[in-house]
Formats: structure tokens, C-alpha cells, sequence
């Protein structure tokens, strides 16, 4: 076990984690839950690319003991801690209640949270359910028969094991915790902005059951809110849908890890392409070599041969920067560990320049090898002569550039 999750398991010992991979999936429980309902949907994942990590919020759970306060902030404090401590990209997966923890969470962390699956949300400023309608909810604690009404009532595609499992997770938790819970839920946040600050994308699964987070009230209060967000619907499931389906739940979850994964190796590429694109415009050779691998190869068509090493490429690239008089990135794609730039060019008192430049990274995001590829033929040459009269022996013999004759 690395030291990074010894460390976290001391602040809480209720986390568990399976799998290894190059994200990590942090499932977050609901309202009268705990982390044993996401069990049977890990299970289906065992498979994927990542690392699975899953915690009882205070007073849940392992700990059902723990004192108040039972608040959305203490909880995202709990989960933010983490997240923090982890150290690769984080998905988030949360239910009900939990989806509201998960998106502070995400706001707190946008460099770190990647994306996330909300099962079942509901709005982050709350629900605001008069008090006949949550009075009941605030009398379920320690009342098993009514929980397993409720737990029937709202999750439609419950079978009997499911309701037994609900019913015991929720047996364990004290009656005052659960008066503070529906408070988490239907209070939510003050001042909720109108637009989410959390700007990742978000996967949406809603039960088409589901009497609670209905489609009404995910199409107005909880969707609009995100930038980037898809929602799935699951036909006969409920308010529990990853205890109910969750073969299906799973699958919904493996997809979007894929999604976000193939998301950030292009916004890993297009960060890379952006320092690139950023050194022509300072033409400094410094700004060029922060992004060099120390063997960089450097190969081009206004050069003979190959130039090695980070301190001759960011020479040749500074010089060459110097003697475009305009450079305009028309064209960007991303395939791994290679990004394509597409570019037009002026020199030479309005000489038209076209070209595709070809970067390729190693596992650390260095550039190891550039290629780049400038026509038509006689712009070529007489750039290559240029540059071959700027750099003059500094990387090398001169008959490494073309003449321009």
C-alpha cells in the first residue's frame, strides 16, 4: 500500500480501496447509506483502468459514531481531504445527498477532479420541501419498518435483498444524525449560484421510477447548471439505481472513464501545443526549452539532419521564431502521445509560408522529438538559408542548412 494511502486511511479509517490504475473513481454515499451500496458497481469495474476508493461519511456507516456537526461543508471538507492527498486525476461518483458533497468538492479542486457521475441528484441550493413532506424523513432513524417503506416506495426496482441491505445501512444510523441529513438535503447551499462553478463534465444516471430526483426536477434545477453534462436514463430503476441495476450503472460509469480519459490526454496535448504556440509569440529561447525533453530531437525540412539535445533545439527554435514576421496556429489534433499543428507563416517582407509541425511527448509531458515541415519548396530553402546565417556554427556545421540558390 503506498504511503499516500496510509497516510489518508489514518485521517479516515473507514477508506477502503481496490484496483490500480491511471485515475482514481472516489464513490460518495447518500442520505441514510453507506459506502457498501457502491459494492456490487465496483465489482462490475474490476477491470477498468483505475483506482476505486470508497468512504463513510460522518455519522454513516463505520462512523455512525462520529459526532456532528453533520453538515455538507464538514463532509466536503472530509472528502476534499482525499482528493488532495491523491495523486493522479479523480472522477467523482456520488448519489442523492452525496452529489451536492461531490460537486463542492470538484469546485474546491478543478485541477484534480476530472469529472463526475451524479446517480440520482438532487439541486445544489436543495429541495425545499415543505415540512409535511420531509417530517417523515426526519422520523426515520432508528425505525426500520418505516425506512423499508420508504426504501420500497422509492426505489422501484428494489428486490428483497436490496430493501434488506437499505434497511440494515440505515438501521445503523442514530435518529438525531438523521434529522441533521434531511437538513443536508433539503436546506442544500446558500446562495447556490445559478451556474455551477464546476466546469468538468458531468454524467447524469436517473432512475425513470424515481418518484424523488424526478425528470422535472433534474431538468430544472440540477442539468442547466453544468457546462458540459449528459444524462442517462435507466428504465425501471428507482431512487437506488446502482443497488438496484448495477450492471447497467456500471457500464454507464466505465463509458464516461473513458470519455474523461480521452478528454484529458487531449487537453494534456493541447496544454503542450499551447507552449509551443506561446514561445513563437515571445520568440525567447527559454520559453521553448521548458517543455524540452533534456535529448530532444529536433528534425525539419529546412535542415539536413537531425539537431539533438534542449540547448541547440531552443537555439535553432528561437532564431527561427525571429525571422517570421507573422505565425498563425490554424489547425490543432491530438492522437497519444503526438500533437499536429497546422500553421501559416509570413517572411521575407510578405513571403507566404505554410506548414505542419509534429510534437511528440514521453510519459512525463516532455517533448522528445519535434518534426516540422515548411512549403512550398523555395520558401523552404530560403528560410533554411536564413536560419543557416542567424545560428552561423552555433549547433553545428553550416552545411547542415540549404543555400537558398
Amino acid at each position: 500500500m503506498s504511503t499516500v494511502m496510509e497516510q489518508l486511511q489514518k485521517q479516515d479509517p473507514s477508506l477502503t480501496t481496490t484496483g490500480s490504475g491511471d485515475v482514481a473513481v472516489l464513490f460518495i454515499h447518500g442520505f441514510l447509506d453507506d459506502q457498501s451500496v457502491w459494492d456490487d458497481v465496483v465489482s462490475e469495474l474490476a477491470t477498468a483502468n483505475a483506482q476505486f476508493l470508497r468512504l463513510d461519511l460522518a455519522g454513516m456507516g463505520d462512523r455512525s459514531g462520529d459526532e456532528g456537526p453533520y453538515s455538507l461543508e464538514r463532509y466536503a471538507d472530509d472528502v476534499a481531504r482525499v482528493v488532495a492527498g491523491l495523486d493522479r486525476p479523480v472522477v467523482v461518483v456520488a448519489q442523492s445527498m452525496a452529489t451536492l458533497v461531490a460537486e463542492l468538492v470538484g469546485v474546491r479542486h478543478p485541477d484534480k477532479v476530472v469529472g463526475a457521475v451524479f446517480v440520482t441528484p438532487v439541486p445544489l441550493a436543495g429541495t425545499h420541501l415543505p415540512e409535511e413532506a420531509v417530517g417523515p424523513f426526519r422520523h426515520l432513524g432508528g425505525d426500520a419498518e418505516a425506512q423499508r417503506g420508504i426504501r420500497q416506495y422509492l426505489g422501484g426496482g428494489l428486490n428483497e435483498s436490496g430493501l434488506d441491505k437499505l434497511t440494515y445501512i440505515g438501521g445503523r444510523i442514530r435518529p438525531e444524525v438523521v434529522t441533521h441529513l434531511v437538513d443536508c438535503w433539503n436546506e442544500g447551499i446558500p446562495n447556490a449560484p445559478a451556474e455551477s462553478d464546476f466546469s468538468s463534465p458531468v454524467l447524469i444516471i436517473r432512475g425513470e421510477a424515481d418518484p424523488f430526483a424526478t425528470a422535472e426536477l433534474i431538468s430544472s434545477a440540477v442539468a442547466p447548471r453544468f457546462r458540459h453534462v449528459k444524462e442517462e436514463v435507466l428504465s425501471g430503476a428507482g431512487h437506488w439505481p446502482h443497488v438496484e441495476q448495477p450492471q447497467n450503472v456500471a457500464a454507464l460509469i466505465g463509458r464516461f472513464l473513458k470519455e474523461v480519459s480521452e478528454a484529458s490526454a487531449t487537453t494534456s496535448g493541447a496544454a503542450d501545443a499551447r507552449g509551443w504556440i506561446n514561445a513563437f509569440a515571445s520568440k525567447s529561447a527559454d520559453d521553448f526549452g521548458e517543455a524540452f525533453h533534456r535529448d530532444v530531437v529536433l528534425e525539419a525540412s529546412v535542415i539536413r539532419s537531425p539537431i539533438t539535445g534542449r540547448e541547440n533545439v531552443k537555439a535553432v527554435m528561437s532564431a527561427a521564431s525571429s525571422i517570421y514576421e507573422s505565425l498563425e496556429f490554424t489547425h490543432q489534433t491530438v492522437n497519444g502521445p503526438r500533437t499536429y499543428l497546422e500553421w501559416q507563416a509570413t517572411a521575407f517582407s510578405g513571403l507566404k509560408i505554410n506548414g505542419v509541425t509534429i510534437l511528440t511527448k514521453d510519459e512525463a509531458g516532455q517533448i522528445v522529438s519535434a518534426a516540422i515541415h515548411h512549403r512550398p519548396l523555395d520558401a523552404a530553402l530560403r528560410f533554411s538559408a536564413e536560419l543557416g546565417k542567424r545560428l552561423g556554427k552555433s549547433v553545428g556545421d553550416e552545411s547542415r542548412f540549404y543555400s537558398a540558390d
